[in-house]
């Protein structure tokens, strides 16, 4: 925690999914890029294969096609080969939370101990460091600070630029900060832990969703909010997103409508 970020290794990754939510998406690319002593040393990225075919819209954002996960990695083997290159480093991500809701889940499945390393949102961070920007969307910091322009949502390029931000993030707070110094100008801790589907499944109304997800089975739920608090509804589960500030579950009680979102500590059952 002391030690000077320039002299800590650091790696910026990014996940490109099948859909918008975890537990009901799977990611079909994983890749990283390893920084150390200015530069960068080493570079991951796969493939994944989906057990599901993803739609056109969904192609149509990383211009990843169906035909092109043939024979590609299952996920399994895909995090595990992560999960050694991110060993002894610092993380970095564009809308952590995003990843982190996928990957962590996907560590647990292949039976490995989620991560202990630290977790930096160069969204975040970039908010509070470059208020100028017109916004903090990856491409637009791409633009604002003229850096490599590589293709869009696909992870090794987001990969590249999201740890290229975070490094003028770091310069901004100071040449010569901390690690430390670092996690309190970020404010927000990411750890690991937040984002384990296992602390959910020892829950006696949260495992329902996941189960629900998971089998892609109509869940009854009773939520104290909204516009009919304490009545139960019965709806289609379409993700499960965790958030710094409070997790919820993404369901529609017809799929024509616009799914809504139900705040975990809203829910007080939960039924198949």
């Amino acid at each position: 925690m002391t030690k000077k970020w320039r002299e800590a290794t650091f790696v910026g990754f990014d996940v490109e999914t099948s859909g918008k939510y975890p537990l009901a998406a799977e990611i079909c690319e994983i890749a990283a890029v390893k920084w150390q002593n200015g530069a960068i040393v080493d570079t991951f990225q796969t493939l994944v294969s989906t057990k599901d075919r993803m739609s056109d819209e969904v192609i149509a954002i990383h211009n990843i096609t169906n035909d092109m996960l043939v024979g590609a990695p299952n996920i399994k083997t895909a995090v595990t080969e992560f999960h050694k290159f991110i060993v002894d480093s610092y993380l970095v991500a564009h809308h952590a939370p995003f990843d982190l809701g996928f990957i962590a889940p996907e560590f647990e499945r292949a039976g490995l101990a989620l991560p202990k390393n630290l977790v930096f949102c160069s969204s975040l961070m970039s908010r509070k460091a470059f208020p100028e920007s017109t916004n903090h969307k990856l491409q637009t910091l791409i633009k604002f600070f003229n850096l490599k322009q590589g293709q869009a949502h696909r992870a090794l390029d987001d990969a590249e630029a999201c740890l290229a931000v975070g490094l003028k993030v770091f310069e901004r707070v100071a040449h010569d900060a901390t690690i430390e110094d670092l996690l309190k100008y970020q404010e927000a801790k990411l750890p690991w832990s937040d984002y384990s589907i296992s602390k959910l499944k020892s829950h006696p109304v949260y495992s329902k969703l996941v189960e629900a997800l998971e089998t892609k089975s109509l869940v009854q739920i009773t939520y104290s909010g909204g516009s009919r608090p304490g009545l139960a509804r019965t709806v289609h589960p379409l993700g499960l997103v965790r958030n710094p500030l409070d997790d919820y579950f993404i369901a529609a009680e017809d799929l024509k409508e616009i799914p809504k979102r139900y705040f975990l500590n809203k829910i007080t059952a939960a039924c198949l």
